[in-house]
């Protein structure tokens, strides 16, 4: 495997991971969104990944919608609330999210240790050239 290739699949995982945690992020900042356009709550997202076509690295092949369904919360006083004071709420659990950013977050720094530790052994390669 050369030295180049190894930037590649790096920086393939450190993209795909930068994704995850946008999704995350996305999921967070929309924990009590009750109305979409698509019309009621706002629905967990998650990527997922797969190896990419030349077998080097990984890729997002989408983003998908859990389908689970959402919380349902007795708020009479909520805008949306349907005739028996039940409100539907998105189905995101601020935990679980909290440890996908963790783990997204720990894979992103392996990946870009795995990328240092490459760029290392090219630079002292090429002092080995210079003697």
């Amino acid at each position: 495997m050369s030295v180049i290739s190894t930037f590649s699949i790096s920086a393939s995982g450190m993209a795909a991971e930068r994704l995850r945690l946008d999704t995350i992020s996305s999921n967070l900042a929309n924990i009590n969104t009750t109305r979409t356009p698509e019309g009621g709550p706002y629905r967990r997202l998650m990527t997922v990944m797969e190896s990419a076509l030349d077998g080097r690295g990984v890729r997002v092949a989408r983003i998908a919608q859990d389908e689970s369904p959402p919380l349902v919360v007795h708020n009479p006083g909520h805008p949306d609330a349907d005739a028996d004071g039940n409100v539907a709420m998105p189905n995101v659990n601020p935990v679980l999210e909290m440890v996908d950013m963790i783990s997204a977050s720990r894979a992103y720094e392996a990946n870009v240790a795995a990328f240092n530790a490459a760029k290392a052994m090219a630079v002292k390669a090429l002092e080995i050239g210079k003697a």
